[in-house]
């Protein structure tokens, strides 16, 4: 079930109606409720794989239970590795077990070792990487004493399984969500206003940016070898756009689907493309994936708080691990290791943190200086995104190298008869931006959009983005992000 799909569009409404009005007097029939739709929501992608989201629901309630009450060290690490071994052993076994098979395989052919590997045909339970490490912070949070173990299993999991982030995050922590999920839950309109303006944004977002974006894309990547220079650096840009557009319009439809329920999710994307440098950039990127590596492997391996070489060498594991946690394919190693060669000057002379602050605060305009380093910025991360799209770390050479040849010069087009339909999506990239620009100082796009006074010029804001949004509408296209 598509966020936006039809069916999504019955389901929801149903579930907010009972939520509201039949169970509203009662937090525990609300997560009772809560939980029963989250099981059918991931039901309707394929109800056999329902069945290993429960089992680690429970391994890691009870292995909860058991770091809580455990007597000593030596029994509380070991219900701490047990639930680690088993949750990442299933990741392993249904991501990983034919990337590594046949990487082993051929690398033994290129000493003249010839073997039959054993593969499993089997597909990836959709969000597996992300329930997986929602557990994972839960038990080592307990582990730490960070909080306590969840007695009641209805309540911990709805904190595991919420239909809003269930598929592809934010990646919520136990100490922020199941406070809300025990407390009870008041609707208000202003809320309830705030998410909808959300949700439209992320409609937005996704069908009007990110699907057209994608047709585009997609027509490039698939057949580099027919295109000149500049039509290839566009297409990496249009996946760039496609990218953000698809994914930060998931997580607001997730916030702002979250919020209508009366909970306020993590923030997932903090406008990434006008970072001055790589660091602010993933700062502001998928911030929820970023703070959990930070909090449960960046800190642990010793941070920031330690040699030149160590900190370099933590920077690195960290990026090779994020690569790696989105798919196994030798691309997004590839990809992560980019990143964190892009970040390695400022982790070397300790100027990853000099922009905390929000470009052109109470400015109309960023400076010459700011809109530079945010293009470079850009620029930078739109030619590892090639890594990041192409099948093979092959494909993605050929492509990037590509890109440089007298013919980026060139005007880019498509399709000889219609050259100006290429530059349509740009364009629609680029009110994105300006909207993103104007609202940046708030937590989603159209936030900012109750401050317009006059009634009539909102709703026609609305009522325009609306349109935008039902002209757009085709097949329903499925999450980038629910690959990994």
């Amino acid at each position: 079930m598509l966020f936006n799909s039809l069916s999504f569009a019955i389901f929801f409404p149903i579930v907010f109606l009972i939520y509201w009005f039949v169970t509203g007097k009662s937090t525990k029939w609300q997560n009772i409720l809560l939980l029963i739709a989250s099981y059918y929501f991931y039901a309707c992608w394929d109800w056999r794989f329902l069945f290993l989201l429960m089992f680690s629901t429970f391994l890691d309630y009870f292995t909860g239970l058991k770091i809580s009450n455990a007597k000593s060290i030596w029994s509380s690490k070991f219900w701490l590795w047990l639930s680690i071994i088993v949750n990442v052993g299933f990741l392993a076994v249904f991501k990983y077990y034919n990337f590594f098979i046949l990487s082993f395989t051929e690398a033994l052919s290129n000493f003249g070792f010839k073997i039959n590997p054993f593969t499993i045909n089997v597909i990836l339970p959709v969000g597996i990487s992300f329930y997986t490490f929602h557990g994972l912070s839960y038990i080592i949070d307990i582990y730490k004493k960070r909080i306590k173990a969840e007695t009641n299993f209805i309540d911990y999991s709805v904190f595991v399984s919420f239909f809003p982030l269930l598929v592809a995050g934010p990646i919520e922590r136990a100490t922020h969500l199941l406070p809300q999920i025990k407390s009870a839950r008041k609707f208000t309109y202003e809320r309830a206003a705030d998410g909808m303006r959300q949700i439209l944004g992320g409609l937005f977002k996704k069908i009007v940016i990110a699907d057209l974006c994608a047709e585009y894309a997609n027509i490039i990547f698939e057949n580099p070898g027919e295109h000149t220079a500049s039509t290839l650096l566009l297409g990496a840009i249009f996946f760039a756009f496609q990218i953000y557009g698809d994914f930060s319009g998931y997580s607001d439809i997730a916030l702002g689907t979250a919020r209508l329920l009366g909970f306020d999710l993590l923030r997932n994307f903090a406008y990434p493309y006008f970072s001055r440098d790589i660091a602010e950039f993933w700062r502001r990127w998928h911030i929820s994936l970023s703070t959990w590596f930070r909090d449960y492997l960046y800190i642990p391996l010793g941070g920031s708080r330690v040699t030149t070489f160590i900190k370099v060498r933590n920077t690195f594991i960290i990026f090779l691990v994020s690569g790696f946690w989105h798919g196994a394919n030798w691309t997004f190693i590839v990809w992560g290791l980019l990143n964190a060669l892009y970040i390695l000057p400022s982790i070397v002379f300790n100027t990853n943190r000099i922009n905390l602050d929000i470009v052109a605060t109470g400015k109309y305009l960023p400076s010459f200086s700011e809109l530079f380093k945010i293009v470079l910025t850009f620029l930078l991360t739109t030619l590892a995104w090639i890594f990041f799209r192409s099948e093979t770390v092959g494909q993605a050479i050929h492509y990037l190298t590509s890109i440089f040849d007298s013919s980026l010069i060139s005007i880019p087009r498509i399709a000889e008869d219609q050259p100006i339909m290429i530059f349509v999506p740009l364009c629609l990239a680029f009110i994105m931006l300006i909207a993103e620009w104007i609202g940046r100082e708030g937590p989603f796009m159209l936030y900012s959009m109750h401050k317009i006074r006059i009634r009539g010029i909102r709703w026609i804001i609305y009522l325009t983005i609306t349109t935008a949004i039902y002209l757009s509408q085709g097949k329903a296209q499925a999450f980038i992000y629910f690959q990994f």
